[in-house]
């Protein structure tokens, strides 16, 4: 069946002399995997530069379900950017993101809102001028919302414990160990208030950052069993 959709580069990989397998987060099929042919002389249709992580393409395949990995009928740009591969902190973050995308959505079927999410998150920050050092935190967080373990605010009082394994407050010391103490707890409610128009008001510093980055990793990490250490976290961390 002939599918028509957005997508969202996830990472690519070489295989062999003149293929790439690309992993990307579609709008209409969720996840997917495709193999390319790519020019080597940079003459041919198909140009590694689609391919670098979070481009927004618009692609046309044939899909077919028995297969791992889909063929490419058409390719092209969505949505070029103007600033993340150009400004160092902003391919830092995008990069980072990427990787954590490949990671939270390995499994996941098509979700039209938390692609369009994602899409716009992606694009916020391509078009923002200043002050997004803390983007990744609120997206990763609010990320949660689309896929099933958002942290419930709801019965939130202060002193309460913060139980990562039920994403939930609680009066009470949980009987694990994966909680957060009452006065590391309350930090998740201040970035539960974070959003991207107002992130640039909540000053933190690089360790405090460093430290809610390390929390909400641990937070999915109990959530998606297999979610791996992060490769470009070191880079984010000298940045941020």
């Amino acid at each position: 069946m002939e599918t028509k959709t957005r997508a969202i580069v996830l990472r690519s990989v070489r295989y062999g002399d003149s293929q790439i397998i690309v992993d990307v987060f579609s709008r209409e099929k969720g996840r997917a995997s495709f193999i390319c042919h790519v020019s080597k002389n940079g003459r041919g249709k198909i140009k590694q530069q689609l391919f670098q992580p979070l481009t927004i393409l618009e692609v046309v395949y044939d899909d077919r379900p028995t297969r791992s990995l889909q063929h490419f009928r058409d390719i092209r740009l969505a949505q070029p950017f103007f600033s993340i591969p150009f400004q160092a902190e902003k391919l830092a973050i995008g990069l980072f993101v990427a990787e954590f995308l490949s990671y939270a959505l390995r499994d996941e079927q098509c979700n039209e809102p938390l692609y369009d999410y994602v899409e716009s998150s992606v694009m916020w920050l391509d078009n923002v001028e200043g002050r997004f050092a803390n983007f990744h935190l609120v997206f990763m967080l609010r990320l949660s919302r689309f896929i099933g373990f958002f942290p419930n605010l709801e019965e939130m009082a202060e002193g309460d414990w913060f139980d990562l394994r039920n994403g939930a407050f609680t009066p009470v010391r949980p009987l694990h160990p994966d909680f957060l103490r009452p006065e590391e707890a309350a930090k998740i409610g201040t970035l539960m208030r974070m959003n991207y128009d107002n992130m640039r008001f909540f000053r933190m510093s690089s360790d405090e950052r460093n430290e809610c980055v390390d929390t909400i990793l641990t937070f999915y990490r109990l959530h998606i069993p297999g979610f791996p250490e992060m490769k470009s976290l070191p880079v984010l961390r000298e940045l941020f």
